[in-house]
């Protein structure tokens, strides 16, 4: 049983600690889908959404103003969500996530007409939504993104590709970031919403990986969009980007939490239950060592975790830093948490179908995914050095 002694920590009140405890439940209730064989991962996704609207969870992806929870997103709500979530299910937690960040620059600087037609369809389930950053040669360069946009009459065509998009191939629309203007670096990116059905868009190369999920390369080839889709202004995606980063970035550390709690979890009872040399495996100082490590990652990473999202919730326009050492050192000590887990597995710990095994899959990509850890480093250190240069 996860440790839940931290929602007694300040950074919560009783309407964080009332959800915890509605989406364990829930994950209680949904068990046999959320960890059972997921041999069509597509239709998975499909249900779990399904249940996840039923259940009002998407109400915390979208703004109250559009059939959310909250008035604005509130990213304690998000990260408790999404640490439950990852505790059972990877795919359960993809789900939640994308239906958020897909959706989190509408959230956040779409008009009225954009917020009303999209957010409701998303906490309603009835739209799936993807957020296209990534391009084949800017991964962790999202200001150099080489996908352009250009202007004509009352629409605006879009050619390029972007690859690695989460909800590739299920999404009903995608947040695209593209290059309006012939100017190197952020000042020249936009962002438009794009129907997964508009002329032009292709989104069935599908991309297999170590944990599966939906994901696929997304073509753009004269591909025609309303002015009315823009977001903001022209000339603002990057911000755009960077201000749905700074929500949705410390909820991947609270996926990778959860993920470290599962790993525990599972450790404690296999080291308890082993029977080894005439005793349990729990016995040996050296596997009570590896316990007491993987402990003492877990509380730090949620003490950072939940550090990000109270700040952002209390106000604080920009929580760049703090979202940057949430993300990193939750994912990277969460990759060592399930490493040393599968070790007190042996050899049962890289079968398929053992949860730890399940767990190593699951960890990797988020040390990459929305700023990879050498990045966030990079991020950290120049929010540092900047304020020493203007004190």
């Amino acid at each position: 049983m996860s440790d839940k002694s931290f929602l007694d920590w300040p950074f919560f009140d009783d309407t964080h600690r009332s959800l915890a405890a509605r989406i364990e439940a829930w994950v209680l209730e949904e068990q046999e889908l959320l960890e059972g064989a997921h041999s069509d991962v597509d239709q998975t996704c499909a249900d779990i959404l399904s249940r996840l609207a039923a259940a009002g969870i998407l109400e915390y992806a979208v703004p109250s103003a559009y059939g959310g929870a909250t008035d604005t997103l509130d990213v304690r709500s998000l990260c408790l969500i999404r640490e439950t979530l990852a505790r059972s299910s990877g795919l359960a937690d993809f789900v939640f996530a994308m239906q958020g960040l897909g959706s989190g620059p509408i959230s956040l600087f779409g008009d009225e007409a954009l917020k009303g037609h999209y957010l409701p369809a998303v906490r309603s389930g009835k739209k799936v939504a993807a957020f296209a950053l990534t391009e084949p040669e800017t991964g962790s360069d999202a200001a150099n993104l080489i996908t352009t946009a250009t202007h004509h009459g009352d629409h605006f065509e879009i050619n390029g590709v972007k690859t690695f998009i989460s909800n590739g191939g299920i999404a009903d629309f995608y947040v695209v970031f593209v290059r309006t203007e012939p100017i190197s670096g952020a000042r020249g990116v936009s962002a438009f919403v794009v129907d997964a059905d508009t002329p032009g868009l292709d989104a069935s190369e599908r991309i297999e990986t170590i944990a599966p999920h939906p994901l696929a390369t997304v073509r753009f080839e004269d591909c025609k969009v309303h002015k009315s889709h823009l977001l903001g202004e022209v000339g603002q995606g990057f911000k755009i980007a960077m201000a749905t980063l700074d929500v949705f970035r410390s909820t991947v550390g609270a996926a990778a939490l959860g993920l470290a709690r599962r790993a525990l979890d599972e450790a404690a009872s296999r080291a308890s239950t082993r029977e080894i040399f005439g005793g349990v495996l729990s016995d040996q100082q050296l596997i009570q060592g590896m316990i007491a490590e993987m402990a003492l990652k877990v509380d730090a990473s949620a003490l950072l975790v939940y550090r990000a999202a109270w700040t952002k919730d209390g106000g604080q326009p920009r929580v760049t830093k703090e979202a940057a050492m949430a993300k990193y050192y939750a994912t990277e000590t969460a990759q060592e948490v399930i490493d040393k887990a599968v070790q007190i597995f042996g050899g049962l710990g890289v079968v398929t179908g053992v949860k730890v095994e399940e767990l190593y899959r699951e960890i990797r990509a988020l040390r990459i995914y929305e700023g990879a850890s050498e990045v966030q480093k990079v991020i950290i250190a120049s929010q540092i050095l900047a304020q020493h240069k203007t004190s």
